[in-house]
């Protein structure tokens, strides 16, 4: 199911349409795989969509990568570290507006307790303008369309480039892994709508924020929905068998897996128990957090 070649090395600025250039920072690891990709579309007038972490050396190669054109704009899918921080100084040392996503908002609504991914928000981010679903970025003569696509993080966007048929889909969908989920701030619910929602587009090809593309989109999609309905089913089968905590879910339902990512794979199960309590599927007993707390099936 998962395409996990890497898709080049990092600090090369490669054509990978008639319009769009990839940009890898040089940022590898267990959340980013190879790096963030950061993406140039346009020619004249360019847009940087996702310029990454603020690393030196990737912002430089950014820069050089837009010398000699008009920068227009700087779009953000989300306001995670390893996305968004490089924006703010393209934008002091370039003049473009950062629009896209908006800034991290604590969410209220959510049942789960715990830190999930919530601290590797970039907290000072600050866009000029907040994008709404479906409002249009004009980059010289191409389009680039905001689609939201809350789940992975509740302020996270994808970009339709229309002239060729193609979403930069940030970390909602990726072709070398599934997505984390992580509650407080990520919810499976929406992430599932938001899935469902990409389904319904027509679209040819994603380019995700990191890893190579997603070149049949509308199987890919069906799969990673069938995969986190069987991942339910999982968690659902562990409750008959008698576990009753997270921990020992992961244990049964991820044996085998790297334990690295045990603790990935246990935000994931956080947010579908979360998702099972509201519509009531499952019963807590006590706190909605992944150590302390311990939960029932509802029969």
């Amino acid at each position: 199911m998962f395409d996990t070649s890497a898709p080049g090395p990092a600090g090369v600025v490669a054509d990978v349409s008639p319009l769009t250039r990839r940009l890898i920072a040089p940022n590898p690891g267990a959340f980013t795989f190879s790096g963030t990709c950061s993406y140039l579309v346009g020619r004249r007038r360019v847009a940087i969509i996702d310029p990454g972490p603020a690393i030196p050396a990737h912002v430089e190669a950014l820069l050089r990568a837009v010398s000699g054109q008009e920068l227009v704009a700087i779009l953000v899918t989300h306001t995670h570290r390893d996305h968004s921080p490089a924006a703010a100084i393209l934008r002091e040392k370039t003049g473009a507006p950062i629009l896209g996503c908006g800034p991290y908002v604590p969410r209220s609504n959510g049942i789960a307790a715990g830190s999930g991914l919530d601290a590797s928000h970039d907290f000072v981010y600050a866009p000029d303008r907040a994008l709404n679903d479906g409002e249009l970025v004009r980059v010289g003569e191409v389009s680039i369309e905001a689609v939201a696509t809350p789940g992975h993080t509740a302020n996270h966007l994808c970009f339709a480039l229309h002239e060729e048929g193609v979403v930069f889909t940030g970390d909602h969908v990726m072709a070398w892994s599934t997505t984390v989920v992580a509650p407080p701030d990520g919810s499976m619910r929406d992430y599932m709508e938001s899935i469902e929602k990409l389904r319904r587009r027509a679209d040819v090809l994603l380019w995700p924020g990191h890893g190579g593309p997603v070149r049949e989109p509308q199987r890919y999609l069906r799969a990673i929905a069938h995969h986190r309905r069987q991942r339910e089913a999982a968690i659902l089968q562990r409750l008959d068998e008698g576990d009753e905590t997270i921990p020992q879910m992961v244990a049964r339902i991820y044996e085998g897996v790297n334990p690295r990512l045990h603790g990935a794979a246990a935000l994931t199960i956080l947010a579908h128990m979360e998702d099972l309590i509201a519509r009531g599927a499952v019963e807590p007993k006590g706190p909605v957090d992944i150590l302390q707390g311990r939960f029932v099936k509802v029969v």
